[in-house]
């Protein structure tokens, strides 16, 4: 799996942690795992201008999809293996999404988490124009936000262990004869 981010914002995040949470997701999501993704990351200005453009809306957004090639999650048990396929673009804006962070009440961390499963899920075909599809993308956006939080906590226990035991390990050498 390729993911490519490219930080045009101004603003210091943390990629690794934004494609860790893309990966997951498409992980998740049973995409075939030579599948491409592209992120970039605007400031206010660059997202408004986007945003005019193509959704004709004034002022800038937190997040806008652009999906490539057409995918389905899972895919049909009686069809060919997919090859790879280039999902898309996914665009955020760090800055918009801090005001919608502080809000909300959590870390900019989270809501650019959060923001990068919605803009996985719509390359992906989900959408919440009607009621019933908001209740399912939105009901799936936090399951895997959940699910990928917990995967991160574990992950950080388990490297917290490992360096407890490497610590030991090393000072054992002192009492070896």
């Amino acid at each position: 799996m390729t993911i490519e981010v490219a930080n045009e914002s101004g603003i210091d995040v943390s990629e690794s942690e934004l494609i860790s949470v893309a990966k997951f997701v498409i992980d998740q999501m049973d995409v075939n795992p030579a599948a491409e993704l592209s992120m970039v990351l605007l400031d206010m200005a660059a997202m408004a201008d986007l945003h005019m453009r193509w959704m004709d809306l004034p002022g800038p957004t937190d997040v806008m999809s652009f999906p490539m090639d057409a995918l389905e999650p899972g895919g049909r048990p009686d069809a060919p293996e997919p090859g790879p396929a280039m999902l898309g673009d996914i665009v955020l804006c760090p800055e918009f999404a801090a005001i919608q962070a502080a809000t909300s009440g959590h870390t900019l961390g989270h809501e650019l988490a959060l923001l990068t499963i919605h803009g996985v899920l719509h390359l992906l075909g989900y959408d919440h124009a009607e009621p019933d599809e908001a209740k399912e993308m939105f009901g799936l956006q936090q399951r895997l936000l959940e699910e990928w939080v917990a995967d991160q906590v574990q992950f950080y226990r388990e490297q917290r262990q490992l360096d407890r035991d490497q610590r030991l390990l090393d000072k054992s050498k002192y009492f070896e004869n």
